[in-house]
């Protein structure tokens, strides 16, 4: 009920959100004491490669037989995890509660151990879905010296200026993808959990060229989620020069290599701290990119994170700044109506919302305006008769 408590007692844990550094919290409420204890420290590479050798059955428990099993098994079914753990530092996800921010990786040895036994499944047809973790390329700690003092507390690896210790390299992850093109019944290797486009642009090296080459088939996601700076401040992402930086250089790489693929980029309405102001500027954005997204995410609060503790409290617990926080049923759709302004059934939302944040002159038959203007109801009549 206390806002204000709430969001000290959420800086207090989040904070200690280390296997290292992280101390232990207690507060005493009445007789009882409730107490936080550090994460678990990070599994070595022997530990996970220990957890990954064990004999699963990869396949749906018996239990599930008589509904047909779990469709969603298809599609990890042929997919190897690399590694654990993630430091974008993106505010909106719960994996740094649950995985942690060092890396964890598997030896190559155990995921071609993994790769063969994929290869001799039932169904297998010479394509392994995907190999990586909750960041495809990040195999190694963002800095040397995170495995002996832990995560900085209080700052980031990568936004909104990436950190003068962090490592970009991507030699091990390369050279584990060779190897695992060469083993015997494997076609092709997907790359398709998500790809940090700005970790990637700092490694300087061949990943992009290679990841074009042989690990995509006509399209890549990407998440920049949102072009405001406000915005990804707030979520903990990078701003829209760095991707479209990496666009250039997506689209530079693809005709050198005489290949016709394609970016897909996430995008994310309702953010705190997204006003309709920035959900009219990322719509301006799309129509500049001649992009025309099929799908759009509204913003979830996720238990447990940075960006549900602002949605709830209004407030960014780690600098006390207040934050505008889309509630209502009328902006959240106004903003997410935004991202897929082109739609017929969106218009009128979407003239609404223009109108309020005083953007008229994106409301007509010119080449950068969204919508139509609404059409004389005389006319609409005659349309529906």
């Amino acid at each position: 009920r206390d806002k204000e408590a709430f969001s000290e007692a959420f800086k207090l844990a989040y904070l200690e959100q280390d296997p290292i550094r992280g101390k232990r919290l207690a507060q005493q409420n009445g007789e009882w004491c409730v107490v936080e204890n550090p994460p678990a420290r990070p599994l070595s590479q022997e530990e996970m490669d220990e957890v990954y050798d064990l004999p699963y059955q990869r396949k749906w428990h018996p239990c599930y037989d008589a509904a047909g099993g779990v469709p969603a098994l298809q599609e990890v079914q042929f997919s190897l995890v690399s590694h654990r753990g993630c430091f974008g530092g993106c505010n909106f996800c719960a994996i740094i509660s649950h995985e942690g921010q060092i890396i964890q990786r598997r030896s190559h040895e155990s995921i071609l151990r993994e790769a063969h036994i994929l290869t001799k499944l039932p169904g297998f047809k010479g394509y392994i879905h995907d190999v990586g973790g909750p960041t495809a390329n990040f195999r190694r700690t963002s800095c040397d010296e995170q495995l002996t003092r832990g995560t900085c507390r209080g700052k980031t690896c990568l936004s909104p200026i990436p950190c003068k210790n962090l490592k970009a390299d991507h030699s091990d992850y390369l050279d584990l993808l060779r190897k695992l093109r060469n083993v015997p019944g494997v076609k092709k290797v997907f790359v398709r959990s998500g790809v940090r486009f700005d970790y990637l642009l700092l490694a300087e090296d061949d990943f992009l060229e290679e990841l074009c080459r042989h690990h995509i088939s006509g399209q890549l996601k990407v998440a920049p989620e949102h072009v405001s700076e406000d915005v990804t401040r707030l979520m903990g992402k990078t701003g829209k020069n760095i991707f479209l930086r990496f666009a250039k250089r997506f689209r530079q790489i693809n005709n050198s290599l005489g290949k016709k693929q394609y970016l897909v980029p996430y995008f994310m309405s309702s953010h705190p701290g997204a006003t309709l102001k920035d959900a009219v500027e990322l719509a301006e954005f799309i129509r500049d990119m001649g992009h025309r997204p099929e799908q759009v995410q509204d913003f979830i609060p996720t238990p447990g994170t940075l960006s549900t503790c602002m949605y709830h409290t209004g407030v960014n617990p780690l600098t006390g700044e207040h934050v505008h926080v889309a509630k209502s049923q009328e902006e959240k759709q106004m903003q997410r109506s935004l991202m897929q302004y082109w739609m017929p059934q969106n218009r009128e939302i979407v003239r609404k919302a223009l109108y309020k944040a005083g953007r008229h002159d994106l409301i007509g038959y010119g080449k950068k305006c969204l919508v139509p203007p609404e059409a004389p109801v005389g006319k609409d009549n005659r349309k529906r008769r």
